[in-house]
C-alpha cells in the first residue's frame, strides 16, 4: 500500500481525553487540534509520524475516535481504514498512561489448510502479520518499528482461535479484516472487551475468503447489532475515499462500473 500518499503536518496532533470531552462540544467537527505533548516516551529510537486524514470519510474517522466512540470501518480497500486505525491507536498508546498496547486480532481464516506451513502456531501466525508490520514501518519509518513494539509489549498479535477464554483490559483492540470472521468469531471477539478498552472494526465486504453463506451472513448481522449500540460509530468508505493509488482507484471503479465482483 502507498502509504506515502496520506500528507503529514507538524501542526496537526491527537486529541487527548480532555480535549475529547470538548471536541463533543464543538460545532465543527472536523477543527484542527492543537499539538499535544507526550506523556511518555516512545521505545528509543520509534517516532511516530503525525498523519492527516485526507477525504472527509477519514476525517470522520478522526472525529469519531476522538469523540470516544467504538468504530466500525466498512468499505473499499486502499481507503486506509487499517492504516489510520493503527496511527490512532498507537498514538494514543504513546501519549496516554490510559490504554497500556494495542490488540491486533484477525481470524486465520487460512486455517483450513495451514497445516503445511511449518513451525509452531506462533510462526505460523506471523504470515497474517505481515500487513501490520509494513504499517508500522510507514508509520516509524523503520523496518523493525512493529518488532519492537511487539518487544515493549505496545502491540500484541492474536487469532480468532485464541480469543475465547481471554479479558482484553486498557488495551485498544484493532479486529481487522472481518469480512473473513463468521458469526461466531466476530461474537467471541466482541464479548471479549472488558474494563478501559476501546475497539476498531474493519472489513470490506467484497473481499471475503470464506467459501459459505451462513459464514459470510455472519457480518451482515453483527452489522445489525452494531447499528442498535449508541457507543459505535460505523463509517462507510466508498471508491471516493481510495488513496492507495490511481491504479486501485481506477480499478475498483472500473469494477463496480460493469458490477463485476472478483
Amino acid at each position: 500500500m502507498a502509504l506515502h500518499s496520506y500528507a503529514e503536518d507538524e501542526d496537526q496532533a491527537f486529541l487527548s481525553r480532555r480535549q475529547r470531552k470538548a471536541a463533543r462540544k464543538n460545532p465543527n467537527r472536523h477543527q484542527q487540534s492543537q499539538p499535544l505533548t507526550q506523556s511518555k516516551p516512545e521505545p528509543k529510537g520509534l517516532h511516530l509520524k503525525n498523519i492527516v486524514p485526507i477525504t472527509e470519510n477519514q476525517k470522520e474517522v478522526f472525529y469519531q475516535y476522538a469523540s470516544d466512540k467504538h468504530l466500525l470501518l466498512l468499505g473499499s480497500a486502499g481507503t486506509g481504514k487499517t492504516f489510520l486505525s493503527f496511527f490512532l491507536a498507537l498514538s494514543d498508546v504513546a501519549r496516554e498512561e490510559e490504554y497500556e498496547r494495542v490488540v491486533v486480532i484477525r481470524s486465520a481464516v487460512q486455517s483450513r489448510d495451514q497445516g503445511f506451513l511449518p513451525g509452531s502456531v506462533a510462526e505460523k501466525s506471523k504470515v497474517y502479520e505481515l500487513p501490520y508490520q509494513a504499517i508500522c514501518t510507514e508509520l516509524y519509518n523503520r523496518g523493525d518499528a512493529y518488532s519492537i513494539l511487539k518487544s515493549k509489549g505496545q502491540i500484541e498479535f492474536i487469532t480468532t482461535s485464541f480469543v475465547r477464554g481471554i479479558t482484553l483490559k486498557n488495551c485498544i483492540v484493532i479486529v481487522d479484516e472481518i469480512q473473513n470472521m463468521s458469526g461466531a468469531e466476530l461474537n467471541a471477539v466482541m464479548t471479549r472487551v472488558g474494563e478501559n478498552c476501546k475497539i476498531i472494526f474493519c472489513g470490506d465486504f467484497k473481499q471475503s475468503d470464506l467459501t459459505k453463506e451462513q459464514e459470510r451472513m455472519g457480518l451482515k448481522s453483527f452489522v445489525k447489532v452494531i447499528d442498535k449500540l449508541d457507543q459505535f460509530a460505523t463509517i462507510g468508505f466508498t471508491r471516493n475515499d481510495i488513496v492507495r493509488s490511481k491504479l486501485v482507484k481506477d480499478f475498483i471503479i472500473a469494477c463496480e462500473d460493469l458490477n463485476i465482483i472478483l
